[in-house]
């Protein structure tokens, strides 16, 4: 589950009720028109037909399973929908209790880019028996994403753009990062330049409302996680009338510059790389231990990398200084992950970086087999649409002290990166996220999110009309499943619309 994925290297500037009954064409259509929110228009989708879902078998899974499915056709634009349209796949898990089912919870992993319907067939991982037991859990693959069509399409082998060494410290390295970056966004436009321009969250959350009006729900519950929040946050702010509940967890301040998150999250995934340096430094169990110098052995390390890349298969990028700080963020979203990086770390001292290379690949979501998804394709479509500030690369090279300032390690990785200042496409009108009349909502934030620090969820709860701030204390990126507290606290809200108090502390 992420946010906004940290994508060092080359790739951009930063790296899971209404008592509606089942749909009915009589169903009402309450809310299903957008508050002047920020943007320059509000698009009514009442005016845009839906049909009704209708559930059958997922093709994808068991016969026997209880999840359905179904397709949601929306279009491109609302303001123009004869331009074309998605169809959306969606997944439904039923209530486990039929007669005091609740609504529907509409529910997102993260991303942007990841398509959520997975969430239905492992809603047992993700949530509480008590939410599975009242709620049709509905999860569906964004547009542009998962198994939605179409979906964004730019490469099929990551290596040659992403394994490239970064940051540049010769021209010869800048000059091959910005080719890179040039050539990658020409076969995103050659693939996919058709909705590029539709991929907005904006735009998703307009499906949102679609797909409560295809449930015929009055309102409706939601639950996001990570890039999920920003997702629902402007949800919450075009519908606010149609909001039963939601809950926003893993947490980031959308309204803030592009520049400023960027500047948030390195400056987030760099504290949390220094607690795990100094965690490893204390601890003579820790693989990376190095006589209580994991800091300095740390910094040498990366030094020795950068002048001699690690060569672990003739078939595979070698692992670049670019390619090591892509594995360290991979395990900076879990202190679940940290044991594993000690030992990658600890494996290329010694010349091996077979370990490095795994958290890289499993960072970018490489198959066994070698192929990738789309995720990170759509990531970029999606990132760039959203917060295209920059439009040149010489406006992204004045940002580079800036990055170094707040993350001396991370940040000159997080400041080099080309695709939005290149990206083929104008960036998308923005939503200011208030959620103003939408009712209270409940924000989640843990102390050690890298992804989403800490201080930028506390700023996007003062700026909803009336958000509930729950801090969970834990190294992980979200909050929810941490620990009984926070469990039984969201869980109240989302059941009984009981509101936590606000600033609730929930420690390990």
């Amino acid at each position: 589950m992420r946010l906004r994925l940290t994508l060092p290297v080359t790739v951009l500037l930063v790296v899971l009720a209404a008592c509606g009954g089942r749909a009915d064409e009589s169903a009402p259509d309450a809310g299903g028109t957008p508050i002047e929110n920020g943007a320059d228009t509000a698009v009514p989708n009442a005016e845009v037909p839906i049909d009704p879902i209708q559930w059958g078998p997922c093709e994808d899974l068991p016969a026997e399973s209880p999840i359905r499915c179904a397709t949601l056709k929306v279009p491109y634009s609302y303001e123009d929908p004869a331009i074309g349209a998605f169809s959306l796949h969606v997944k439904m898990r039923p209530a486990d209790d039929a007669s005091g089912r609740i609504g529907s919870m509409l529910v997102n992993p993260g991303g942007p880019g990841f398509g959520g319907s997975s969430l239905a067939p492992s809603a047992n991982y993700y949530f509480s028996s008590s939410l599975l037991e009242v709620f049709d859990v509905v999860a569906w693959d964004p547009r542009g994403t998962g198994l939605s069509t179409p979906t964004v399409d730019c490469i099929d082998d990551y290596d040659p753009y992403f394994g490239l060494d970064s940051p540049p410290e010769t021209e010869e390295e800048r000059i091959a990062l910005i080719d890179a970056t040039s050539d990658f966004n020409d076969q995103c436009s050659s693939r996919s330049g058709e909705i590029l321009p539709w991929v907005s969250t904006q735009s998703s959350a307009q499906d949102m409302d679609s797909l409560r009006r295809a449930l015929g729900e009055e309102t409706i519950t939601f639950f996001g996680f990570s890039y999920g929040s920003e997702l629902g946050g402007t949800w919450a702010t075009m519908f606010p009338n149609t909001v039963r509940a939601a809950v926003l967890d893993g947490a980031s301040d959308p309204n803030e510059p592009p520049l400023q998150q960027a500047l948030n999250q390195a400056a987030g995934f760099e504290q949390s790389l220094n607690t795990f340096l100094a965690a490893c430094s204390a601890d003579v169990a820790c693989e990376f231990h190095n006589g209580g110098d994991a800091e300095g052995a740390f910094d040498r390390l990366f030094v020795a990398i950068d002048e001699q890349p690690i060569m672990v298969s003739r078939e595979r990028t070698a692992v670049t200084q670019g390619v090591a700080y892509v594995a360290v963020a991979q395990a900076m979203y879990s202190d679940y992950l940290w044991p594993d990086l000690e030992r990658a770390l600890a494996t290329a001292q010694r010349g091996n970086g077979s370990g490095l290379l795994k958290l890289y690949d499993d960072y970018y979501q490489r198959n066994e087999d070698g192929t990738y998804g789309n995720e990170l394709e759509a990531f970029l479509a999606i990132s760039c649409l959203d917060n295209r500030d920059v439009s040149t690369v010489e406006e992204v090279e004045a940002t580079v002290d800036q990055f170094i300032e707040v993350a001396p390690r991370f940040g000159a990785n997080f400041a080099y990166g080309y695709t939005c200042a290149l990206w083929p496409v104008a960036g998308a009108k923005s939503v200011t996220v208030t959620a103003k009349g939408a009712g209270p909502i409940v924000v989640v934030g843990t102390t050690g999110d890298a992804a989403t620090p800490l201080e930028s969820t506390k700023r996007l709860t003062a700026s909803l009309d009336d958000g509930r701030l729950i801090v969970v204390e834990a190294n992980r990126h979200t909050g929810y499943g941490a620990n009984q507290c926070v469990v039984d606290a969201v869980d109240r809200y989302l059941i009984a619309l009981a509101l936590p108090t606000d600033g609730l502390v929930c420690s390990e």
